[in-house]
């Protein structure tokens, strides 16, 4: 895990003022699972887990916060409808 990359990619988020409490929160989860995985850029992740760790207890108010991280363009994600293959997310500015 190259963490001078994450720093510039937190450095890079931190100037936009779009970005609110919820976002930190899924993107610090999203951070969490790659440093787990041992990953830098493709993560593979599941709702059930970032809501767990972002402490979002709404189906609505996660989709909000991480469709808007896809839109700004910080995230890309793969959904997976295999049950045994988990969903990914591409950081984008890393």
């Amino acid at each position: 895990m190259d963490i001078k990359r994450w720093m510039d990619f937190f450095h890079d988020i931190d100037k936009d003022s779009r970005i609110s409490v919820w976002h930190w929160a899924l993107i610090m989860a999203i951070f969490r699972l790659a440093n787990l995985q041992k990953k830098n850029k493709v993560i593979r992740v599941s709702r059930s887990k970032l809501m767990q760790l972002t402490h979002i207890n709404t189906i609505p108010t996660y989709h909000k916060y991480f469709k808007e991280l896809q839109d700004f363009g910080y995230i890309t994600y793969k959904p997976s409808y295999h049950p045994d293959f988990r969903s990914t997310v591409t950081l984008n500015t890393l």
